[in-house]
């Protein structure tokens, strides 16, 4: 760590919001004016618009995620969390992966701890939920998935194999519709090689409890995307919620029951908890409340923006939206970030502010190999797109919207080689205990007891 005098702007958390802008404040500062440490509990930043591809294949793990330490490399990088900040004397508690905890002084502070998957309190969820927010649970989710239809063709207990071949997704937002889309591509292509696993054998289940799926986009193109995977064999139960799935029994609201060994959880998000342990001034929901210039409403030294915050939307109240707020989306996340970091240099100069405002410019969702949905806004005008050309609005969006060329490139790559290659369908379960096997092999042996000696066994006759 440094051991200057300069200030430091210590960032908390190493996402959309924490990358771009430590990027932006390196950028705009000059030479030894200050010290930037970003600290976070993994060493990269997820893109998470590609964790369905991920999923599915599509792209390699390796190129949705960014490295911290190489992107900047001028700033300090803690591997660790925050676990408090005390505000009057401007000190934060930094939590290593190992070692005692330590202090760390700052003079400005940037929040931006995203979120994290909002859950309920329901029987079974915590032992056989997936969740969707990290490239280690889209990894899982593809090796479990492909793992299933290994035991379906393995097996000859027809119970066995139903629940295997039982896919149930809860929530149809972006991530729970772009997931089950390019999931059920993945698994149609892999049953291809299964001599008794057909698509016709699966079952794929989307649950909602709002009356659409995909409400990004609007209305109709989320009635079409609800329709397109109805025609691909999804069943899709909105207006209704799951009560449990204790030992992957899925019991509905609406009272249908189920078997499934994979129940995906993709039911929304809320800020990171460990906020309330921060001293912030937070909303109703836990968010904190940011003004337009995205400073912590009080002070003057700390600014917070994307999923954990609470920033009104200055562009919509303009336009006579009352009580407007900021979506919790990348789109937001990206912009919000480059004034945070011009604010930052700004009020560490004594300058004044800049207010955030952007308008929404639309959105674009992916359901699979060709297949998508996108909305793009240009001023009153929306133009409304589906199927083959939305989807390489969405692959070339996000393509371009993914940090730093070598991320970029590498994931154009990916794309251009599955035009001519097939998707690989191969699972790799035991990545997630590699230890195992060598385990096995080099645990010592049991002791076998010592024969008896012969006038014990005499007597013992």
């Amino acid at each position: 760590m440094s051991t200057t005098e300069r200030p430091r702007i210590l960032v908390v958390g190493g996402g959309y919001v924490g990358l771009y802008a430590a990027r932006r404040i390196l950028k705009k500062m000059r030479y030894g004016e200050a010290t930037v440490t970003v600290v976070d509990p993994r060493s990269y930043m997820t893109y998470q618009p590609f964790l369905p591809e991920a999923a599915a294949g599509s792209i390699s793990p390796r190129h949705v995620v960014v490295p911290l330490r190489r992107v900047l490399p001028k700033a300090e990088v803690l591997t660790g969390r925050v676990t408090t900040i005390d505000q009057d004397r401007k000190v934060a508690t930094i939590a290593p992966l190992v070692g005692e905890a330590y202090e760390l002084p700052f003079d400005y502070l940037v929040i931006a701890l995203g979120a994290v998957s909002r859950t309920f309190p329901i029987p079974g969820l915590a032992e056989q939920g997936i969740g969707m927010k990290g490239i280690e649970e889209a990894i899982g989710l593809r090796n479990h998935v492909l793992e299933q239809l290994d035991k379906a063709d393995s097996t000859t207990d027809e119970d066995v194999r139903r629940k295997a071949l039982t896919f149930v997704f809860v929530g149809g937002g972006f991530a729970g519709a772009e997931t089950i889309g390019e999931v059920e591509d993945m698994a149609r292509d892999a049953a291809k090689y299964y001599k008794n696993v057909s698509r016709e054998d699966m079952r794929f289940v989307l649950v909602d409890a709002a009356d659409k799926i995909l409400p990004e986009v609007g209305p109709k193109l989320g009635s079409y995307g609800k329709e397109h995977l109805e025609g691909r064999g999804v069943e899709v139960y909105l207006n209704t919620s799951m009560d449990s799935c204790v030992d992957g029994h899925v019991v509905l609201k609406n009272g249908l029951e189920v078997d499934s060994n994979t129940i995906v959880w993709t039911a929304g998000v809320k800020p990171n908890p460990v906020l309330s342990r921060y001293g912030l001034p937070l909303g109703p929901r836990g968010h904190v409340d940011a003004q337009p210039t995205l400073q912590v409403t009080g002070t003057d030294y700390i600014w917070a923006a994307g999923d954990n915050a609470q920033v009104p939307d200055v562009a919509a109240r303009k336009a006579g939206v009352e009580n407007a707020w900021c979506p919790p989306n990348a789109q937001h996340a990206l912009r919000q970030a480059r004034v945070l970091g011009d604010n930052v240099v700004s009020g560490m100069r004594g300058f004044p502010q800049k207010e955030y405002a952007h308008s929404n410019k639309g959105a674009v969702a992916g359901l699979g190999l060709h297949k998508g949905v996108a909305m793009i806004v240009m001023g009153k005008m929306k133009i409304k797109l589906r199927g083959r050309l939305a989807w390489y609005m969405h692959r070339g969006y996000h393509g371009l919207a993914m940090p730093t060329w070598n991320r970029k490139i590498r994931v154009f790559a990916d794309w251009t080689l599955a035009m001519f290659l097939k998707r690989e369908v191969v699972s790799l379960g035991a990545i997630e205990t590699p230890r195992e096997e060598f385990y096995e092999a080099a645990k010592p042996a049991p002791v076998a007891a010592a024969p008896a000696k012969t006038g014990e066994k005499a007597k013992a006759s």
